[in-house]
């Protein structure tokens, strides 16, 4: 299904071929194809741009288009007949990233949904068993991402899948204190209602 997001686009005149992009992607979804770099498949590209930093001739730029969605099921398979060594786990969700998941993803129906800070989940050790648990779960940063497009996001989801609840986490520092209201915004736009709670974790040196 084709759907607008972002995804990478080559210059293939301005790509010489040095294959440093293609490491760099960790879904495999560049090769060298007849001396290029090509995109194999647009379904394989999360649309990051890991791999713009490696080209050094500014031959690879993220592009806001109709693109095959992202498949991340389809990425793991493609990842095993290439031979890459999967872990396999079964996660409440996937993905987790505010700008990956669809908004019709299946476990956002009727979901307690736990929107987190991305620095959250390496900062604080129990947020898996204390307060995500069962509950279906989103993570990004309002500072490095859009938060017009974060906003544009939630408010697809929260008008598509009636949900439940919402745990908020960010860190008790500045960039995160925008989340809270882009939730807010967002309901606004969906013209919904949701009981957020919000919590803050705190660091202490």
């Amino acid at each position: 299904m084709k759907v607008k997001r972002k995804v990478i686009e080559i210059d293939k005149e301005l790509c010489d071929g040095c294959g440093l992009c293609v490491p760099a992607c960790a879904e495999g979804a560049i090769q060298i194809i007849d001396g290029k770099a090509e995109l194999v498949s647009e379904k394989y590209c999360d649309g990051l741009g890991a791999c713009i930093g490696e080209c050094p001739n500014g031959a690879i730029k993220v592009v806001e288009k109709e693109a095959e969605d992202f498949d991340p099921e389809a990425v793991m398979e493609y990842l095993k007949q290439k031979g890459k060594d999967i872990i396999t786990v079964q996660p409440n969700n996937w993905p987790v990233q505010i700008r990956l998941v669809p908004s019709n993803a299946p476990f956002l129906r009727d979901a307690e949904l736990v929107i987190a800070a991305d620095c959250v989940s390496l900062v604080y050790d129990d947020l898996k068993n204390s307060i995500v648990r069962d509950r279906a779960v989103l993570m990004g940063c309002p500072k490095f991402d859009e938060p017009d497009a974060y906003v544009d996001k939630f408010a697809e989801i929260f008008k598509n899948n009636n949900i439940n609840r919402i745990t908020c986490v960010i860190m008790e520092v500045p960039c995160c204190s925008g989340l809270p209201m882009i939730i807010k915004k967002a309901m606004d736009i969906a013209g919904v209602q949701i009981p957020v709670e919000e919590k803050v974790v705190h660091i202490r040196f």
